[in-house]
């Protein structure tokens, strides 16, 4: 019998602005700049999206709820990373047969069936787990604050065994040994991010990062120069 993934995404927990909801390439641009670029351009409109922009009420007491239907091992493996590509190899290299995705985003590729083609990256890990046979079934548990939903992943639903579901309607003991907790930079504000080191510490397990360097902001400091370099990234 295989073992179950727990995939947790820190974009479940943060309400961003709908047209900040797209496709992007997990570079530094992106992870870092892009969010000085966001900052600046709010704060023209009146807008400090410091202040605006925080964790959802589903932080709080979130790994007491985790544990009311998970039972987490104590020997359980724990991965963090930025990216959430990395599931892909933590399933396969921990023998998972089934995945629970707490995400903003499904993650099974966009672009119908032929979006499984393409190399592994953040946004189809796990319709590439079902496309080389690595996993039978998968649950995605979406944040309350996505912009996604299951019709628009008709295809690959018709083709493999994904189930769309809530965190009260699963049933209790289900068994976790490997759990991945992924930033997602580019979709994450960085002044949120001691937020997220306090996610994973309250898990209270030891840990392996695999690449999630420090995002280092500080908006008290921006010259004019580089408002104008951030604005033209």
């Amino acid at each position: 019998m295989g073992k179950n993934l727990l995939s947790i995404d820190w974009d479940y927990f943060v309400p961003i602005k709908k047209e900040w909801y797209g496709s992007y390439s997990e570079n530094q641009r992106n992870v870092n700049k892009l969010w000085y670029r966001r900052y600046i351009k709010e704060q023209m409109r009146g807008e400090d999206i410091t202040r605006t922009i925080d964790v959802g009420v589903e932080y709080v007491g979130f790994w007491k709820r985790i544990r009311s239907r998970f039972r987490i091992s104590d020997t359980a493996r724990v991965y963090i990373s930025d990216s959430h590509k990395y599931s892909y190899g933590i399933a396969r290299e921990n023998a998972c047969d089934a995945v629970y995705l707490f995400d903003a985003h499904a993650d099974l590729g966009y672009g119908g069936i032929g979006s499984l083609d393409f190399e592994l990256n953040c946004a189809n890990w796990l319709g590439k787990l079902f496309k080389d046979n690595h996993i039978r079934e998968a649950s995605v548990i979406y944040s309350p604050y996505t912009f996604e939903c299951p019709e628009d992943f008709i295809a690959i639903n018709n083709t493999y065994n994904i189930n769309y579901c809530e965190l009260e309607r699963l049933p209790e003991g289900i068994p976790v040994d490997v759990i991945h907790i992924c930033r997602s930079g580019a979709w994450t504000p960085p002044w949120l991010d001691h937020k997220f080191f306090k996610l994973v510490y309250r898990l209270n397990l030891p840990r392996r990062w695999l690449d999630c360097p420090a995002r280092h902001w500080n908006t008290g400091k921006l010259t004019l120069a580089a408002q104008l370099n951030y604005l033209l990234c």
